[in-house]
């Protein structure tokens, strides 16, 4: 192995042929011959070039609609073969091989079928197989091959072969085969995880891959890096918006929008404006309304402290009257499906605010798993789709709630599932008037949900807290009545929560006794 390794023979097999023409040209033009198989031989043709057939390297013609074409020694053994080993090279000499020195290769789109909603045949037809096969090929001989899976990469391949004289540095062709292996990985896990969801079992062996969005300049806090990553997915969110402005993202920033924006992507836009305002992963106003301006002013209202420096999130287009509300704080990301003009321009004048628009809203039902690691391992489980209808509540007290009451023990249920546990939300006429988040015990969630709204209540000039005829989520069953008592004090009407306590008898006749109606779910929202 050397440090400088010359390319006189070029596989290029790709899918995707953006830059494919411009990169034929200059291999060319540097003397590099080139190798191709279908459709790539067929587009460097078509610009003129001069295209050996794989076909004819390996005297076997493609076959079997097309599934064998370079699975042959004549291409592998010209990718594997050790230049400075004596054997290796009398072994292609005595078998007729060529060297390959450059293998170009972008992998059949499987995630895009796969996220079309295809068939079962046409996923399966595109798994590569041939294409993998070749990339870990090249990337294990990378002490004399240069492999290349990314489009990006083409531009400094061809930067080296200009500045070596046709050749590559070690340097360069060890970074693009850490490259190439992480790319056959991801893909083999989007094959094995579509598989997983197929066959319905837990598998005995799960992978996790990304590809790098953005390296980060520190993770949660300045003395740990950090990079994002995208899983392919294509869901509507932080990693598929489009940034209008504003400094780059930080990892706070990225984990705060993800939040907010999967928490308004449960407010159906039909059913009008709502607003999701987020401060370190967890919501401090979420709210509807008649506009988008007064459902992020009735959300702002809930815990104005709190909200400086927050994310904001809206389930339908940002309007010029609600950038220019939401103007009147420091606010650190926005993000909406759209933004119009007016409201860019309002905007344009925060410089630091940074507005994310993406097409759409995340879908609140879809399926997908949630991964946390831990120490030595990884945790997976479904993510939380799960929802309440009206016709799921059981009314378990003697007073059964309100047309009214129902409507906001409904919307706070759903603000609840993302909030961490202990999880109290206080909710009147469809805004949020107080929540309680990650505390070790549920009454001190409530008390503490109650006490902010009594100071908002004071700052705003108010007679008196708005949680007063209010109503209350619990993410989980109250252990103890002592919760609800706290609630019924701060002056809650109705309450909705899982039920399932030893002590839900005793429970239930303390809202009795405080003239409550609570309704059960028969669902927790444990959120960690």
């Amino acid at each position: 192995m050397t440090d400088l390794a010359p390319l006189r023979r070029a596989l290029l097999s790709v899918s995707d042929k953006t830059g494919l023409v411009e990169l034929g040209q200059t291999l060319a033009a540097h003397g590099v011959e080139l190798l191709s198989t279908g459709g790539t031989a067929k587009a460097l043709r078509d610009a003129g070039l001069e295209v050996r057939d794989v076909s004819d390297a390996t005297g076997f013609p493609e076959m079997m609609d097309g599934r064998v074409k370079t699975l042959h020694p004549a291409v592998h053994g010209g990718l594997l073969a050790l230049r400075d080993n004596q054997d290796h090279v009398a072994a292609m000499q005595a078998h007729d091989i060529d060297a390959i020195d450059l293998v170009v290769v972008n992998l059949y789109p499987f995630e895009e079928t796969v996220a079309k909603g295809a068939l079962y045949a046409e996923v399966i037809e595109n798994i590569d197989i041939g294409g993998p096969a070749m990339i870990r090929s090249a990337a294990k001989n990378h002490g004399f091959v240069t492999v290349v899976v990314d489009v990006e990469d083409y531009g400094v391949v061809l930067d080296e072969l200009a500045a070596n004289n046709g050749q590559t540095t070690y340097a360069l062709r060890q970074r693009l085969a850490q490259t190439a292996y992480a790319r056959t990985a991801a893909y083999d896990t989007a094959v094995s995880t579509w598989m997983a969801a197929k066959v319905g079992d837990t598998p005995r062996r799960r992978s996790f891959g990304g590809a790098l969005a953005q390296s980060l300049r520190y993770g949660e806090n300045p003395h740990q890096a950090a990079a994002f990553y995208t899983d392919g997915s294509g869901r509507a969110g932080v990693a598929t918006a489009k940034q209008h402005q504003g400094k780059e993202l930080s990892y706070n920033n990225i984990n705060d929008t993800d939040a907010a924006f999967e928490l308004v992507s449960e407010f159906d836009p039909a059913q009008g404006p709502a607003c999701a305002i987020i401060k370190h992963a967890n919501p401090c106003g979420v709210a509807r309304g008649a506009t988008m301006l007064e459902a992020y002013s009735r959300a702002f209202d809930c815990d104005r402290t709190s909200a400086f420096g927050g994310i904001i999130a809206l389930n339908q287009p940002l309007d010029a009257d609600t950038a220019q509300e939401i103007s009147g704080i420091f606010t650190e990301v926005v993000i909406a499906p759209g933004a119009d003009d007016a409201a860019r321009a309002v905007f344009a004048a925060k410089k630091n605010l940074r507005l994310l628009t993406t097409d759409g809203l995340a879908d609140s039902k879809a399926a997908a798993l949630a991964v946390r690691q831990v120490s030595g391992g990884y945790l997976v489980q479904d993510k939380d789709v799960g929802r309440v209808s009206m016709d799921d509540l059981k009314t378990v007290t003697k007073r059964a709630p309100t047309e009214q009451e129902t409507a906001d023990l409904l919307f706070a249920w759903t603000v609840a599932k993302h909030v961490k546990s202990n999880a109290i939300i206080y909710v009147k006429d469809g805004a949020t008037v107080g929540v309680g988040a990650g505390q070790m015990s549920r009454v001190d969630s409530t008390r503490i949900a109650a006490r902010k709204a009594q100071d908002m209540a004071e700052a705003m000039g108010l007679a008196a807290p708005l949680t007063k005829g209010s109503v209350v989520a619990s993410d989980a069953f109250f252990p103890f009545a002592d919760g609800l008592v706290t609630a019924a004090e701060a002056g809650a009407t109705a309450l909705i929560q899982p039920g399932g306590s030893m002590r839900d008898d005793e429970v239930i006749a303390a809202a009795d006794d405080a003239g409550l109606a609570m309704v059960f779910t028969g669902m927790r929202h444990f959120r960690h």
